[in-house]
């Protein structure tokens, strides 16, 4: 079993931050050397951690502490009404689980919602090298989950499943899917598959308070979050 205390880290310097302007950000990394592992992965993922490529990485701000990190409990989550009207509205499609892959479909997908969802951010405009740097792994813990209705690809889930839980990396959709609520829809099935899986949670990030982009992670109940290294449930 992994000791976390001999693991070795290293801080960035002072950058924009990507979530809330006029903010510099410090980010705290794994060594890039230290094997990502299961049960360190595992650890971490308690600690705040989050994985981007072959990184984990979480925020390390002095003077900031925006940045909380949330899971579901996936035993315990009950759908609320309109997300019980997602699932409904999302019934007919299927779902397979692949190895993490950069094809033609799936890329030209994530081209388009970024180009779509996220023309503002750091993520624009989208490339291939991007998309594999940040998303496509060779480790065995990830996954591609693609929704399709019929033969049509409507979003992918990228998700890590570790010991503890499954951590929601990123998911992309069909910006032109509006009615379907894809991205919500994409949580709450991998929070079905934690609970037949016997995993605790679903790890879905950060949530921070003044970030638009991230209010929808509240919508799910209860939910826990990480205040001074404890978690925190609420309902």
């Amino acid at each position: 079993m992994t000791d976390l205390a001999h693991l070795k880290f290293y801080a960035t310097q002072p950058h924009p931050c990507s979530y809330l302007p006029d903010q510099q950000a410090v980010t705290l990394f794994l060594d890039p050397h230290q094997a990502i592992d299961l049960t360190t992965y595992g650890k971490l993922s308690e600690l705040g951690f989050r994985r981007s490529g072959e990184h984990l990485y979480r925020p390390h701000c002095a003077q900031c502490g925006a940045c909380i990190p949330a899971r579901i409990p996936a035993i315990d989550f009950t759908p609320n009404k309109q997300q019980k009207r997602i699932l409904k509205r999302n019934s007919d499609l299927q779902v397979r689980t692949i190895e993490p892959v950069m094809n033609d479909e799936i890329y030209q997908l994530y081209a388009r919602y970024i180009t779509a969802r996220h023309s503002d951010g750091d993520m624009y405009p989208p490339s291939r090298e991007q998309f594999r740097s940040f998303l496509v792994s060779e480790d065995s813990f990830c996954e591609f989950s693609e929704f399709r209705a019929g033969e049509r690809l409507l979003a992918v889930a990228v998700t890590d499943r570790l010991h503890n839980g499954l951590s929601a990396v990123y998911t992309f959709f069909d910006p032109d899917e509006t009615r379907r609520s894809l991205g919500r829809y994409a949580i709450l099935w991998q929070v079905e598959q934690a609970r037949q899986a016997n995993l605790p949670a679903v790890y879905l990030g950060y949530w921070i308070r003044n970030c638009q982009k991230m209010s929808y992670k509240t919508e799910y109940r209860p939910l826990e979050m990480l205040v001074n290294q404890r978690w925190i449930r609420v309902t």
